[in-house]
């Protein structure tokens, strides 16, 4: 027994799963190397082994030639892994908003679990749960490639293929873009710093009248303001890269921004007796818009994702033949 060779595949074994097939793969690599200790070196001894050894290089690069031949997915259910997380987290959407409005937990064994939340709560929740939607699928289609059958998976021919969006594409319109969000966002906080708040009645700066009270007013304008210079600098950035990273985060901090507004209170917040009569339907109102945008940013957020996902899967399937084993 040569200590150093066993070292050697007992590391290459660690990045190896199942068991036969790692005992057949590193004693098709124990062959291989006193092979070939003994055909470039004339003998097998601890010399020998530790030059073949090095030669043949880190034990996760060679654990990789051998893994890269049964992937955890097989490329042809791939797509399903976005098409079918897309889904999931669709309903988990549904169930979550159902959960904020009518303040009642939802359970569907093992796959949903919906709790009683708030608005904030809820754009907190959100991302375990896509990120659990994900970690059930790829489970699923992992046991599926392992099993070695054609399975015929499920999709409808007539629904939108999320992961058939284009990449977008550096155009004038994103200067455009940028410019009018910069300047909307720089007259924005102009107002705010001046006047504390941006819901005015008047732009008499010298006498201003506010929309709400004091206190909410502020820090209404706060979040809006937030909103504003968020997409400006994601508008700017666009203009120099099409990544999809970029929606993503302008898309989330927005999404934490409208659970940010929907957590203030809405009791007496008008400053104007005339609207403040009407304080019960525009606090309905406002709180189904707010919750229909959040919706719509989501569905923007988890279209980015699918599409970044779709695109990595891609490249990594290009990324060159997977080399044969050796004999």
């Amino acid at each position: 027994m040569f200590e150093r060779l066993e070292s050697y595949l007992a590391e290459i074994g660690h990045f190896l799963s199942g068991r036969e097939e790692r005992e057949e793969i590193l004693s098709e690599i124990r062959s291989h190397v006193l092979e070939k200790a003994e055909l470039e070196y004339g003998a097998v001894s601890d010399d020998s082994l530790k030059r073949t050894i090095e030669a043949y290089g880190p034990a996760r690069r060679v654990a990789g030639r051998y893994v890269a031949e049964s992937p955890i997915i097989a490329p042809v259910y791939r797509r399903f892994l976005f098409r079918y997380t897309a889904f999931l987290f669709a309903c988990h959407f549904l169930f979550t908003l159902a959960a904020v409005v009518f303040r009642e937990s939802f359970i569907m064994f093992p796959f949903l679990f919906v709790p009683k939340m708030g608005p904030f709560e809820a754009v907190l929740y959100l991302p375990t749960a896509f990120l659990f939607d994900l970690g059930v699928v790829t489970l699923v289609l992992y046991f599926i490639t392992r099993s070695g059958k054609e399975v015929r998976l499920p999709w409808p021919k007539f629904s939108v293929d999320l992961d058939e969006v284009k990449t977008p594409q550096r155009k004038v319109l994103n200067i455009f873009g940028a410019a009018v969000m910069s300047a909307v966002a720089g007259f924005a906080g102009y107002v705010f710093i001046t006047c504390r708040t941006i819901f005015l009645l008047s732009l008499n700066f010298s006498e201003p009248k506010p929309l709400f009270i004091p206190d909410v007013g502020y820090r209404i304008s706060l979040i809006v303001v937030a909103m504003f210079v968020a997409g400006a600098i994601a508008a700017i950035v666009k203009v120099f890269t099409a990544s999809r990273w970029v929606d993503v985060a302008s898309n989330g901090l927005s999404l934490v921004l409208i659970g940010l507004l929907l957590r203030l209170p809405f009791d007496a917040p008008f400053a104007v007796a005339s609207v403040a009569r009407l304080t019960t339907p525009i606090r309905t109102a406002a709180k189904f818009s707010l919750l229909f945008i959040a919706l719509m940013v989501a569905i923007e957020i988890v279209k980015g994702l699918v599409v970044i996902g779709r695109g990595k899967l891609e490249k990594a399937g290009s990324g060159g033949a997977v080399p044969a084993r050796h004999s």
